[in-house]
């Protein structure tokens, strides 16, 4: 699952295109696992996301009439974390090798990162964190096998637009729109790049990405230190005034880009209700529950 990086996003869809034919290819000569791996990628070709690839195979068989005679393995070096299996998994995938992330632990065991613990023991409680929680992920869909799970794709698309999700991710709810195979083609060729690309002189950091840990030159977050002192100062002091100052910051910053209510706006339908109508806070608190909030 690799594409011309120098293609973009018509060479993305001629992979595609490619890589479904040979699913359909090998299932018809009778093979019953295909291996969807991503190692071939090198300083020319970059490798298909690996959902986006193993959701558009999966659908291009289930059209075919032949899913049910194959399985699945993705081999991908950008599955790493709970919900990047789970969505494998929940699109067809009926294996995962994250191999990068197995390389990652060797070099961290190296390094020195993780010591006290062997490779064996490392990748041992790697797939048992992955496990659990893909375990969590079905149990609160309420689903308790692995085969109801595989394939029920029970996730919605946030940002993907209704030709790309139609083809590839079909069935998919997509309500928002957005984005299609260019600049999902885009987004890969800039990975691309930073890995084999000009390399400037002297050892070269990986960006500090920030998706979980706030960092300063990371991604944004709705909750970041300034709004969060400013809760904390106005809690504990009991100033309203900064209280006013949190809440005016957050709501500028979920307008801005932070999240997806941000982009709608409130329209009155009647008119409001007289305060005289309205029960006092006194007697509306003592009904308050954390479950009923």
């Amino acid at each position: 699952m690799v594409f011309d990086v120098a293609d973009g996003g018509e060479g993305l869809e001629r992979a595609m295109d490619e890589l479904c034919r040979q699913a359909g290819k090998a299932v018809d000569e009778g093979y019953n696992i295909l291996i969807i791996s991503d190692r071939s990628v090198d300083a020319t070709h970059a490798a298909i996301p690996s959902l986006l690839a193993t959701a558009g195979v999966h659908h291009h068989l289930v059209r075919a009439g032949t899913r049910t005679k194959c399985g699945l393995l993705i081999e991908s070096g950008d599955a790493r974390e709970v919900h990047h299996v789970s969505l494998l998994i929940g699109y067809g995938a009926g294996a995962v090798n994250p191999y990068l992330a197995f390389e990652t632990l060797d070099d961290m065991i190296r390094q020195g990162m993780l010591s006290g613990i062997g490779r064996d023991e490392a990748i041992e409680h790697y797939i048992k964190a992955l496990n659990k929680g893909i375990l969590k992920v079905m149990s609160k869909m309420g689903i308790s096998t692995l085969q109801s799970y595989c394939g029920a794709q029970i996730f919605e698309a946030i940002g993907l637009n209704k030709a790309f999700v139609d083809r590839y991710f079909t069935w998919t709810a997509s309500r928002i729109g957005g984005i299609g195979i260019d600049m999902v083609a885009d987004e890969v060729q800039q990975r691309h790049e930073r890995a084999f690309g000009v390399k400037p002189a002297g050892p070269v950091e990986l960006e500090g990405g920030g998706e979980y840990q706030w960092r300063r030159d990371g991604e944004f977050h709705l909750f970041n230190p300034d709004t969060v002192y400013k809760l904390q100062h106005a809690t504990r002091s009991g100033q309203y005034s900064i209280f006013k100052e949190y809440s005016r910051a957050v709501d500028d910053q979920n307008r801005q880009r932070a999240t997806l209510r941000g982009l709608f706006g409130l329209r009155a339908l009647r008119p409001p209700v007289a305060i005289e109508d309205v029960e006092p806070v006194e007697s509306l608190v003592k009904r308050f529950a954390t479950g009923a909030m």
